[in-house]
């Protein structure tokens, strides 16, 4: 391992990560513990027109769906209030592949990387308390305050029945590009057919530590769980650089296709070996100019060194 190679502030981020959160060796920074799922996109035709990406024309994609619970501790209870994750890697019919890497909240809680590094910051436990410190929390919020929609969104994470009863959006802007070269910017969101179902407090406390992935196992006994993936089209001024500020809500949206997920991997090891990373995208689609949309592939990069290196890989 040779974090000289990589981007000094993904490093230091990465550093800072595990300062704040611990390390664990052989697992994920964030994200540490999820299962993956067998799963086949079908397209409804809606996007063909708005881009050429092969997965979003008319034939159905097999996929690799991730569930996973976004602490970096890959012991704790399913049941406490934290973000969720459905990251998904089509496989394209040339052998290529696109990832879209989605989460339970609607937007992020840094602008840029120094930001996040800063939030993180904020996020320190305090040694009497083994807790961050809300006074830190809010000074962050008030020095960068489009962050505060963030804050104010994990604060009330509903506790999922289910990984297939929670909404997931992709936070990050992404740009279409049509058969005539015209491009739009764009966001996506996974609506769960099974609806928004949630847990009290209570009720997740008497559940088993890792319920979630024993719960989507023993849904898709019953038959296969389901999303429809939401676009939201951009116009002119929508700010496409800010993982932080949403689009407004009378933005047009079409519903770009079905999700089918039906049953875990055959091969655990190797899906959860994977890097699922939202800069992996293929033709007819473009990278924003969202500055943390660039930086989590080097932020990733970091982490999967660290990860194998740690496994002994």
């Amino acid at each position: 391992m040779n974090d000289r190679s990589h981007d000094p502030l993904a490093v230091t981020t990465v550093d800072t990560i595990e300062d704040v959160s611990g390390t664990y060796p052989g697992y994920r920074r964030v994200h540490a513990r999820g299962l993956c799922f067998d799963a086949t996109f079908t397209p409804s035709g809606e996007a063909a027109a708005l881009t050429t990406a092969a997965h979003l024309q008319s034939a159905p994609t097999p996929v690799v769906v991730r569930f996973s619970n976004s602490n970096t501790n890959p012991t704790v209870h399913d049941g406490v209030r934290a973000g969720r994750g459905l990251a998904a890697r089509f496989l394209l019919p040339d052998g290529t592949a696109t990832d879209l890497v989605s989460v339970n909240v609607p937007v992020f809680f840094a602008a840029t990387p120094g930001q996040f590094l800063e939030f993180l910051g904020a996020l320190r436990k305090d040694p009497a308390t083994g807790a961050p410190d809300p006074a830190k929390v809010r000074a962050y919020a008030a020095a960068h305050p489009t962050a505060a929609l963030a804050l104010q969104e994990a604060g009330r994470m509903p506790i999922p029945v289910s990984y297939g009863t929670v909404r997931y959006w992709a936070v990050h802007a992404f740009v279409w590009v049509d058969p005539q070269g015209e491009r739009r910017p764009v966001r996506y969101r996974w609506e769960p057919d099974a609806g928004l179902r949630e847990l009290t407090e209570q009720e997740a406390a008497d559940k088993d530590p890792e319920y979630l992935a024993e719960e989507l196992v023993q849904r898709l006994a019953d038959g296969p769980v389901g999303f429809t993936l939401h676009v939201q089209l951009g116009q002119e001024g929508d700010p496409t650089d800010d993982p932080t500020r949403p689009w407004p809500a009378d933005r047009p949206e079409i519903v770009a296709g079905h999700l089918r997920v039906t049953a875990p991997v055959a091969d655990q090891e190797h899906w959860a070996a994977q890097v699922f990373d939202p800069t992996r995208i293929t033709p007819g689609i473009e990278l924003s100019d969202d500055p943390v949309l660039a930086f989590r592939s080097q932020a990733y990069a970091v982490s999967y060194e660290r990860r194998e290196a740690s496994a002994g890989r």
